[in-house]
């Protein structure tokens, strides 16, 4: 581990925001209010240039909340908002908010309440413990989720079991949101996708490092399009063939 790992630690939470207007508070002060002993803080407000009112009130927010440079390690929250001026996709805004990121260990968290932050201790306790790199929070290592689309569970399933067979790894849950990382690893890879497509992406990309990544169960409360969730079947379809381009193209030969 490093000396800067053996000091306090800082998590720094990836939150990208895409009309989010009822839900990104409460998400927020879920994320603020969990408890991380030993960890300091850092959350990290990415906008997708939102259309509903949400980039209106995190320019308000941003303004009462200024950002103070580097993540301080006393333990004290710290913040800071970034804003797309042109709307590009998650997989963007998780890049956007990876850059503006200054902890020891990073973390996704989406603002539209499927995921709880009640498991990042958890989540960051195998990195801690210098047991893992990465870590991903598997909505199935409980069984199926309570609620949601069948169509969607059935979909995440076979997702992780192609990509599973391309990176030969044993995920059950490849498209979570909860993806952990030491800072680090992150500096390694180059990521490229703009939308659903990072989720195989950077998949594919830690398994060509040989990593050490690991799953943990945790809660989800999946909601319907009705509700506001954004993927669809062509993000499924982005996501098969981002499978094949990550698992395939870098063993071509170069011309």
């Amino acid at each position: 581990m490093s000396n800067r790992m053996q000091q306090i630690p800082i998590l720094s939470i990836v939150i990208p925001v895409y009309n989010e207007l009822l839900t990104w508070k409460e998400a927020l002060e879920m994320v603020e209010q969990v408890d991380l002993p030993g960890l300091g803080k850092q959350i990290v407000l990415v906008d997708d240039c939102s259309m509903d009112g949400t980039r209106e009130q995190l320019e308000r927010f941003a303004q009462s909340h200024p950002d103070r440079g580097l993540p301080h390690r006393s333990g004290r929250v710290t913040y800071k908002v970034v804003f797309h001026e042109h709307n590009r996709g998650k997989g963007a805004a998780v890049r956007t908010g990876f850059a503006a990121a200054g902890g020891d260990i990073v973390i996704v968290q989406d603002a539209d309440l499927e995921y709880d932050p009640r498991d990042y201790p958890q989540l960051v306790a195998p990195i801690l413990r210098d047991q893992a790199d990465v870590v991903y929070g598997s909505r199935f290592r409980r069984g199926r989720p309570p609620r949601g689309y069948l169509s969607n569970y059935l979909a995440n399933r076979l997702l992780t079991l192609l990509s599973n067979l391309t990176t030969g790894l044993r995920l059950t849950d490849m498209e979570t949101c909860y993806k952990v990382f030491r800072s680090d690893v992150l500096k390694r890879i180059h990521l490229q996708q703009d939308r659903f497509g990072f989720e195989p992406e950077v998949t594919a990309k830690l398994a060509l490092l040989g990593l050490r990544i690991c799953e943990v169960p945790i809660r989800y409360t999946g909601r319907t399009h009705a509700e506001g969730k954004k993927i669809g079947w062509f993000d499924g379809l982005e996501a098969v063939w981002c499978i094949a381009k990550y698992a395939f193209l870098p063993r071509l030969p170069s011309r």
